[in-house]
């Protein structure tokens, strides 16, 4: 790796637990890196070493080609490394760490339906159901999405998902910064007639 990419590591590390709002501590425990390593790095008292970076970009969900800002290859691609969260499985679709992320999200089939736990954050999600049925919290209204079904909504709101049967569900969730709103529909509008 040369000097000139890896003088950008600290701040473009800084940027990501910025944007995610975590703290160091917090990244301490899922890294297994220290509160001061970890501070080092963002301010680049500490060389990054591929064992440091590498928990760390696998938990933003970027490529350590991006957390050194590589030159692009020409290879459109996107390298999907699936992430295992709360007993799903979160299949990234876009390598950007800013602006509008999309992921594939796989709820396995369960026995015993899940107790919605309704969290906040900044940011505004779009979602789309592939298979399944989806069971979405928004506040204090529950709605299920069926398969060609779409919801778009601020993640200001308390919300949660989850499996309404025992079957799997897969569905593509678009995340971006609030302001970034998207108009999708889940189908066509209806034409006027004339």
């Amino acid at each position: 790796m040369s000097e000139k990419p890896l003088s950008g590591v600290g701040p473009r590390l800084r940027s990501l637990r910025s944007q995610r709002r975590v703290t160091l501590s917090i990244l301490s425990e899922t890294t297994g890196i220290s509160v001061s390593t970890l501070s080092r790095l963002e301010s680049g008292q500490r060389r990054p070493t591929l064992e440091l970076l590498m928990p760390l970009a696998q938990t933003y969900g970027v490529t350590l080609d991006e957390l050194v800002d590589a030159p692009a290859t020409g290879d459109p691609r996107v390298h999907m490394r699936p992430i295992r969260r709360h007993g799903a499985l979160i299949i990234p679709l876009t390598e950007k760490a800013s602006g509008v992320g999309a992921y594939k999200y796989i709820l396995p089939a369960t026995d015993k339906p899940a107790t919605p736990d309704p969290r906040t954050h900044e940011g505004y999600e779009w979602l789309y159901v592939l298979s399944g049925k989806l069971r979405l919290v928004l506040g204090e209204e529950e709605l299920i999405l069926v398969p060609g079904e779409a919801a778009e909504f601020s993640t200001r709101l308390p919300h949660w998902m989850g499996n309404a049967t025992a079957e799997a569900v897969e569905f593509i969730a678009l995340f971006g910064p609030q302001g970034e709103r998207a108009h999708l529909r889940a189908r066509p509008a209806p034409r006027p007639r004339t």
